[in-house]
């Protein structure tokens, strides 16, 4: 998925984007609340990570200023306040979740994967179609009951069908996942992944819909 990472701790911000990226996902670090505006004004995010204390004001003044316009992007607040009382303002202006500082990643990774699946359209962590069985909680893919390996971008881009099972997912949408801000996208990278896809999971798990998408779990 594509997340929304607002941090000014530079080496902080550095360590969650890293391993951000690591678990498959493309992440848009970014410093500054007007900063986050921008990014929000030119990309449909599927998570917010985002810091309270900010060079240029409060992180929950942003998080009210999009539920107020109906935006309802899920929002994690990482922050090193921790008093009872931010917590509970930080709810009640709409936050799914609230993480304090200092953290473990892969308690991240846990509450990212939480959150997300909560807001997803579908509602549960796993899914069979035929002999493919895909945990989007644990992370694991079995075909026949065998585990399959992928790599982080081949689960981005499994993960990203998965969750609009049954629609047709434009290849701009999938590279939206894939991609940040700045990063150099080669014109055929989502076919390769779908190519590696179809060869670890079936050559018809993956449909083509020649000049729109990509789907899977469509009718037979």
């Amino acid at each position: 998925m594509r997340i929304l990472f607002v941090e000014d701790d530079r080496v902080l911000g550095q360590a969650v984007r890293d391993h951000i990226l690591a678990e498959g996902h493309s992440v848009d670090w970014i410093k500054r609340i007007d900063e986050a505006r921008l990014a929000l004004d030119t990309v449909a995010y599927e998570l917010i990570l985002l810091d309270l204390g900010l060079p240029d004001g409060r992180g929950l003044d942003l998080l009210s200023e999009l539920r107020k316009a109906g935006n309802s992007v899920p929002v994690i607040i990482a922050t090193a306040q921790d008093q009872i009382e931010m917590r509970i303002e930080g709810l009640n202006s709409g936050a799914d979740d609230y993480l304090v500082k200092p953290f473990d990643l892969f308690e991240l990774s846990a509450r990212l994967a939480a959150v997300a699946r909560r807001s997803a359209a579908i509602p549960l962590p796993s899914i069979q179609i035929g002999a493919i069985a895909i945990d989007l909680g644990r992370k694991t893919v079995l075909r026949s009951d065998k585990a399959l390996q992928l790599t982080a971008r081949e689960w981005a881009v499994l993960e990203k069908l998965v969750r609009h099972q049954g629609a047709i997912v434009a290849k701009s949408d999938i590279e939206d996942s894939l991609y940040e801000f700045g990063a150099e996208i080669e014109s055929n990278a989502v076919e390769v992944y779908v190519s590696r896809l179809r060869k670890k999971l079936g050559a018809e798990f993956v449909r083509t819909v020649r000049g729109i998408g990509y789907q899977i779990g469509a009718p037979a």
